[in-house]
């Protein structure tokens, strides 16, 4: 597949991702984070297991079980915390730092290069994205904006060692495992700190079907697959397409009204995101050549 396809399909994980806020607020139950994180990643990390076949070998446990943990037991955990305890749009915006953290810790990891074009379509997507949902009397919760933080790094990390430990295995594969991983550390945390989780309505049920299938499953392996393929920088700025597709969804099915400045800041997110596949490609470009071959073949098989 030529570079163009891989960008469309990896940006249709964060649009997907959007989604979440509607289904967590209409059709979950409130005040559970890392229960309801637990059951997105967990039945979602074994079903793709019992797809592949293929456990990590055992000098791989550590990684994965890292890479798990930073880019699903403590960034969701940290994402729902932070979106029940701080406005929708605080919230966003917070985590939408995360394509600056890339940009630095790549540095320092991969040597990726660091440009002002880069780091100036970082900034303007933020700047694009407040634009969209900040609403000026919002409270600021001290907790929410720490957990805010804290999902933001730890994401963040998670997708530069994501592209610095690629496995010679499928993405589809290495989805599972993280998912599996993640769903894992979540299980004694989940029982101890939320006992008495209600007993799963229709509409539960539904959502957290579409969360771990659909939102989790799916959407991870175009995440991962376009991280192996393009490199974190390339990427990472398709994370602010998530709070973009989260406002259009509510305006298309909740009904909410969008400002003329909401509509504004859609075109700043969708230039910033322009812009940074400008300013990475000079040096992702050649990101497949680099890759020892035995990962070039496990990705072009899928």
């Amino acid at each position: 597949m030529n570079r163009t396809t891989d960008l469309l399909l990896t940006a249709i994980a964060p649009v997907i991702w959007g989604s979440s806020y509607i289904v967590a607020t209409e059709l979950l139950p409130h005040g559970y984070p890392l229960t309801v994180s637990l059951l997105r990643a967990l039945p979602a990390g074994l079903i793709l297991l019992l797809i592949v076949r293929k456990l990590p070998p055992a000098g791989w446990c550590g990684r994965v079980f890292i890479l798990g943990g930073l880019n699903f037991a403590i960034f969701w955990s940290m994402m729902f915390l932070a979106a029940y305890r701080l406005p929708g749009g605080v919230a966003a915006t917070l985590s939408a730092v995360q394509p600056l953290f890339v940009l630095f810790l790549a540095r320092f990891a991969l040597g990726s290069s660091l440009n002002l074009m880069g780091i100036g379509a970082a900034v303007s997507g933020l700047i694009g994205v407040g634009m969209l949902v900040l609403d000026p009397g919002a409270v600021l919760d001290p907790i929410g904006i720490i957990a805010a933080l804290i999902g933001a790094v730890s994401m963040a990390l998670g997708v530069v060692l994501t592209r610095k430990w690629q496995p010679p295995v499928s993405p589809l594969t290495f989805t599972a495992w993280q998912l599996t991983a993640g769903g894992v550390l979540l299980i004694p945390v989940a029982l101890i700190a939320e006992p008495g989780f209600p007993m799963p309505t229709a509409a539960n049920i539904a959502g957290l079907v579409w969360l771990g299938l659909i939102g989790a499953a799916l959407t991870y392996f175009l995440w991962f697959r376009g991280i192996a393929r393009l490199g974190p920088t390339t990427v990472t700025s398709f994370g602010f397409l998530s709070p973009t597709s989260a406002v259009l969804l509510g305006w298309i099915i909740l009904d909410q009204q969008l400002s003329a400045l909401q509509f504004i800041g859609v075109f700043v997110v969708l230039a910033s995101i322009w812009a940074g596949q400008r300013a990475s490609r000079p040096k992702e470009a050649t990101a497949q050549t680099d890759m020892p071959a035995p990962l070039q073949t496990a990705i072009k098989s899928n």
